[in-house]
């Protein structure tokens, strides 16, 4: 894993606010057939990544700081992996939620 999360616990990825209701973006791979939810190490790099991201009209994006521990609980809730990004959309490392939460 590229980023120790011990040594610091956030991450930072999209949230997308639709009808005042938060939620981390998720994207799919059509090639892999899995959903994820991308995350970056700063917030310089989402905020790159940002542009990458498919969005749905009349929803709003910002990049926001999340605790890894979050994050992970609500992946594996809802059956998304986590995939570390870089600012060009390049995966670092992909993870299992369930290994975090």
């Amino acid at each position: 894993m590229n980023l120790s999360f011990e040594e610091n616990p956030m991450v930072w990825v999209v949230v997308q606010t639709v009808d005042g209701v938060e939620q981390f973006v998720g994207q799919h791979s059509a090639d892999l057939d899995i959903m994820f939810i991308p995350f970056f190490k700063d917030k310089e790099e989402a905020q790159q990544g940002l542009s990458l991201i498919r969005r749905a009209k009349g929803s709003r994006y910002e990049v926001q700081a999340v605790h890894i521990q979050d994050l992970a609980e609500d992946a594996a809730q809802h059956g998304f992996l986590l995939f570390q990004t870089d600012a060009d959309g390049q995966v670092l490392d992909k993870i299992d939620p369930h290994t975090i939460a």
